[in-house]
This record gives structure tokens, sequence and C-alpha cells, in this order.
């Protein structure tokens, strides 16, 4: 047994990062199908960054961010295997990006779809703030929340 690693995702990981994602909710409910991934990951997301976290030099979980998005970055996709839920990887994955998000920005934003309800727990016990519902975003008739969590303003008013 290793220690969980966070590091780069390459192009080795694209395959085990489709079926992590095609296999688990919310995406099956969604409808994602690893095909639909494809375009996605090939090749790996330009101008953003990437990481997986693995177990055992098994992929347990992705993340991509897009950087420069309402004056911090936006968590574009979050995903952990199913096998690997509750275990602790998606918050070391999570704290991760957050320590190198907050070392340039202020904010990192996300998404989760309201049906979602392990999905909102887990940012919520992250210390995300629901912003508001996008109606209607990926599929009919449900919502992704837009979240948000802080380091503070990014202007500093003078009084």
């Amino acid at each position: 047994m290793t220690d969980p690693l966070v590091r780069l995702m390459t192009e080795q990981d694209r395959v085990a990062v489709m079926e992590l994602l095609a296999g688990s909710d919310p995406w099956k409910r969604l409808g994602y199908q690893v095909k639909d991934w494809d375009s996605y990951f090939l090749p790996l997301p330009q101008g953003r960054d990437s990481y997986v976290i693995e177990e055992n030099g098994t992929v347990a979980g992705i993340a991509v961010v897009r950087r420069k998005f309402l004056l911090g970055d936006y968590l574009e996709l979050f995903g952990v295997a199913g096998w690997a839920r509750g275990k602790g990887l998606g918050g070391r994955l999570l704290t991760h990006i957050e320590t190198l998000v907050f070392a340039r920005a202020q904010n990192l934003f996300a998404c989760v779809s309201d049906f979602n309800e392990q999905g909102r727990h887990f940012y919520e016990k992250q210390g995300y703030q629901e912003i508001g519902p996008i109606q209607n975003l990926l599929i009919q008739d449900s919502a992704e929340i837009l979240l948000r969590k802080t380091s503070g303003p990014a202007r500093i008013s003078k009084k």
C-alpha cells in the first residue's frame, strides 16, 4: 500500500479517467458515456490544468481547472471513482487544487448538479457556498448550482 498521489494527468491516464467518469454518477445520470469524454480528453484539455489522484497505482479521481474565471479559477471537472469514495481521496485532491488556486487567486468556483446530494454535501463540507442555480444547463428540468470558495475579496476597499 502506498499513500495516494496527486499528480498532473498524462496521456496514459486518459482511458482510466474516461472510464471512471462514464461509470459513476452524476455523469451516468447526465447521460455521459466513454465516447462523450473522448473529444474532451483527446488531446488532453488545452489551456487547463488537469490532475489525477491515484491509489496503489490506479487512477481514483480527476480534477480539471480553467484559470481566470470571475476573478478566480473554475473547477471545470471533478470526479472520484465510486470505489474510491468515502476514503478522503476527493478531499485530498480538492485540497491540492485549492492550494494551487489560492496561491494566485481569491476564488475557486465549481458547479454541482441539483440532484447530486452527495456532491453538494461534499462541497459544503469543504467550505463552498452555493451561489445559485443555472437551470437546464446540462439536462432538461435540472440545474447546475454555481458554488464558490473564497480566500477574500479581489480588491481591498480603502475607507
